[in-house]
This record gives C-alpha cells, sequence and structure tokens, in this order.
C-alpha cells in the first residue's frame, strides 16, 4: 500500500523526467515549462504527499527525507518508470538530490535546493515562509480579491518570484489556496528546521541557483559548491526562489544540459 498516491500530470513521450516542487507549492508550478519539455521528454509535474492535490501521510510517519523518497519511488513503480530524470526547486531540489544520492535517479537539476542553510539564513528562510502561510490564511473572498488585483499579486509573490505580475489572477488565487490547504506544511517545516544535505552524487548533477533569491539567498550556492564539487553550479540571473516564471527559457536550457551529460555517460565521482 502507497504511502500517499501522489497526484501528478503526465504529458509527452521520452525518457521520463519527474518535475519536483517546493514547500506549501503544487504541480502547477511547472506549468511555464511543461508544454515545451514535453516536446522531448515524458514530463510527470508532480504535488508532494500533504500539497496540492495529494493527500499526506498518517500522523504516525515522519515527513522526513527517508520517507519523501520511498513514498517518490513507490509512485514511480506505479507510473512504470525506473531511474527518472528529476528535476526539484526548494524542497523538491533536495528531494532530487537526496534521490541522486541513493542512485534512484538518471541525473539531478535542483534549482535553489534546501540543505544548504547558514546560522542566520535558515531562520531568514522558515521566518518568510511563515509569512506567507499566515498571509494565505486570509478569508477566500480577500485572497481572491489580492489575486485579481495587480498590486496584491506583486505583494503576495514578490518573496518568490521577481516577476510575479506574470501570473493570471487565477493562477495567483490556485496557488494561494494550494498554500492555505497545505496540510503537510508546518510537518515538514519541522522536520526541515535541522535538515542539512552533505552526501555525495554520483549522477550529472546541476544545483541551479537564483541571484535574486529571497527564501534561499543566492550565497548559499558556495556552500552547495563546497559540498558538491563534482556538481555543476549554475547562476540565474534576475530569477526568483521559483525562477521557472522568471526566465523559463533559461531553467529549460539547464534541464537539457543536465540531461545531456547523463546521455553521454559523464558521471558524477563522489
Amino acid at each position: 500500500m502507497l504511502l500517499s498516491r501522489l497526484a501528478h500530470d503526465r504529458k509527452g513521450t521520452g525518457e521520463p523526467l519527474v518535475l519536483i516542487h517546493g514547500i506549501g507549492h503544487r504541480r502547477q508550478a511547472w506549468d511555464p515549462i511543461v508544454n515545451q519539455l514535453a516536446k522531448k521528454y515524458d514530463v510527470i509535474s508532480v504535488d508532494l504527499a500533504g500539497f496540492g492535490e495529494s493527500p499526506a501521510y498518517p500522523k504516525s510517519v515522519p515527513y522526513d527525507m527517508d520517507t519523501a523518497c520511498e513514498n517518490l519511488t513507490e509512485n514511480f513503480a506505479v507510473w512504470g518508470i525506473e531511474r527518472p530524470h528529476l528535476v526539484g526547486n526548494s524542497l523538491g531540489g533536495a528531494i532530487a538530490l537526496e534521490l541522486g544520492a541513493r542512485g534512484l535517479a538518471s541525473s539531478v537539476t535542483a534549482l535553489s535546493p534546501a540543505g544548504f542553510f547558514g546560522r542566520i539564513d535558515r531562520f531568514q528562510a522558515f521566518f518568510l515562509l511563515f509569512v506567507l502561510r499566515v498571509s494565505s490564511l486570509l478569508p477566500d473572498r480577500l485572497l481572491h480579491a489580492f489575486s485579481r488585483a495587480a498590486i496584491g499579486r506583486r505583494l503576495i509573490g514578490s518573496v518568490l518570484y521577481v516577476h510575479p505580475e506574470r501570473f493570471t489572477a487565477d493562477e495567483a488565487y490556485g496557488d494561494a489556496l494550494a498554500l492555505k490547504h497545505a496540510s503537510a506544511f508546518e510537518r515538514t517545516i519541522k522536520a526541515g528546521v535541522t535538515y542539512k544535505f552533505d552526501r555525495p552524487v554520483q549522477v550529472p548533477t546541476t544545483v541551479a541557483w537564483g541571484t535574486k533569491d529571497r527564501i534561499l539567498p543566492y550565497g548559499q550556492s558556495a556552500t552547495a559548491q563546497e559540498r558538491l564539487p563534482a556538481a555543476r553550479h549554475v547562476a540565474l540571473p534576475h530569477c526568483g526562489h521559483v525562477p521557472m516564471i522568471d526566465d523559463p527559457e533559461l531553467i529549460i536550457r539547464v534541464i537539457d544540459q543536465t540531461i545531456a551529460q547523463a546521455r553521454q555517460g559523464l558521471h558524477q565521482t563522489p
């Protein structure tokens, strides 16, 4: 029995490519790049357990990386895929790296991944996330009103994006509701307070970081370079924490390059 049967969208043909969102988000975060990726890959965008439309784990099950990796690989089997290419953002980036470290991926592209916090910016990240969480708990009619106003979308989205104005009212409202109803938010935050990624990843790996990231500042990329010296490290100029809306063409190019490296058999060394 699956820990959680994960809601997902699937589109395209080719090598399997799984897209994993961050905390409080949903699979629609990848909409700006899914159609282009689906021209080349079998693209699966997934809602993590307790986010979007996926049910949460039972209360007795911890929200740690071992559980997340187990649950995703269970779902991979249901979807008929094995060792897919992985792209993750924030929490999803950390999960992608963990799966890569376990030999359960063909390649990893991690966009502003969690797990490389400094002592101070760890608390900055969780503070901003809680601000977003609290703001999402407003009555639905107020969330809808904020989402319909351009200034409201900017206020709500500026923590995550450089260009929140690119969202429609319906998209902004859908994201706000997804955060509001994210039943796993607090359990995930609790597990993440002490989380640190420091394992070797032996598949082709790219760590890409938005230079305008407010949640996990770009300076954390230096820590990622120290801990993952064999990975390719890429700056994403003028991109925020969720860079797919800010520069979709650049993100697609970074993903393509990582997958091309995997095809060439250029595996990482610890």
